[in-house]
């Protein structure tokens, strides 16, 4: 009967009816285990409903209190489609924590069937505005590559290329460790990358052990990256612009901690094109984060890259070295050993 009722909701004469028959339908399955499917629909129409009158806030407290993960009866896919229903509401809300908690109720193994390809696009485009808002660029270039690597985007060049240029975009702004280092390397040998000549060469300051200078980047890569939406304008542009200029600093630390041992603050401000009191602060943080290795002598105006051994790595290796004294020590006693003998042998016999 709920199914037969929800048939004359397409064809109510206003609106006041049709809500008002949502109200009695709904009030009607509350509660009620094998009509939940019938008022998750319900209630997902009176969301849109409220969503197409402006009332967001309305429409995202309406949908969030299905708890559709737990219905058995409901198929996947559209499961999947509430959920994501859900997450986009909760960002338009600006609600983003809830956004987080609401994500980890989709499977992820759900999206290599390819029928779900275009659920699986849908779901990282959601994932992406909450990692750019939570300036996870790191995420966000992944949450990419999940797009990049899905069939019907490759098959698409405009697309691909799109998508590619965002990945590189948002692994260069990612802050440097292990997982990035090893992620950009990856990008930088895609076959695809080769294609676009300017991003892999912007790929390759990052990748390769040589001092980038900030004013040559502006110069070369400036237009291009202003006339995009990550670098644009607008105050989150500006933002990943200033994020930038911060990776080229760390980059540059890190080349310098490796080919110098010690360098004055004054060579290190040249080098960087920065102030003293930027370039102390930029490798204060490499610090902190144990990125590099370093410690400065203010008065002397020197900074010492070597880090100093661990005592028991000392005593280590002192250790062996007394051990292969002594080895050496006992080989060469045997071999006087053995000359004397050979030499006291001949003397008797003549």
């Amino acid at each position: 009967m709920i199914q037969e009722a929800m048939t004359f909701l397409e064809k109510t004469p206003n609106l006041a009816t049709k809500l008002e028959l949502i109200d009695i339908l709904r009030t009607v399955t509350d509660g009620k285990i094998f009509v939940e499917v019938e008022r998750a629909r319900l209630t997902r129409t009176l969301s849109q409903i409220r969503e197409n009158e402006g009332k967001i806030v309305e429409a995202c407290e309406i949908l969030q209190e299905l708890q559709v993960e737990t219905f058995g009866s409901m198929d996947k896919r559209e499961k999947t489609e509430f959920i994501l229903d859900q997450m986009r509401l909760q960002l338009a809300k600006k609600d983003y924590t809830r956004v987080q908690i609401t994500s980890r109720k989709i499977s992820l193994k759900f999206f290599e069937d390819s029928a779900q390809h275009d659920l699986k696009i849908r779901f990282y485009e959601l994932m992406i505005q909450y990692s750019i808002h939570e300036s996870h660029y790191l995420n966000t270039c992944k949450h990419f590559r999940h797009i990049y690597d899905t069939p019907i985007i490759k098959e698409n060049e405009k697309e691909w290329t799109r998508i590619l240029q965002n990945i590189v975009f948002f692994i260069i702004l990612s802050p440097f460790d292990n997982e990035q280092s090893d992620l950009i390397h990856r990008i930088y040998d895609d076959p695809n990358l080769g294609k676009i000549t300017l991003l892999k060469d912007l790929v390759k300051c990052f990748v390769t052990n040589e001092l980038v200078r900030w004013p040559k980047i502006e110069e070369i890569y400036g237009p291009t990256l202003k006339s995009t939406v990550v670098f644009d304008k607008s105050e989150g542009g500006q933002t990943r612009l200033k994020a930038l200029h911060e990776r080229v600093i760390e980059h540059n630390i890190r080349v310098i901690a490796k080919y110098y041992t010690r360098i004055s603050i004054k060579r290190l401000t040249q080098l960087l094109d920065l102030s003293a009191n930027d370039a102390e602060e930029f490798l204060s943080k490499l610090v902190v984060s144990k990125t590099i290795y370093a410690k400065m002598d203010r008065p002397a105006g020197i900074i010492n890259f070597v880090p100093r051994k661990n005592p028991n790595v000392v005593l280590n290796e002192w250790s062996s070295n007394v051990n292969q004294l002594l080895s050496l020590i006992s080989k060469t006693t045997h071999l006087i050993a053995k000359e004397e003998m050979v030499a006291s042998i001949s003397l008797s016999k003549n």
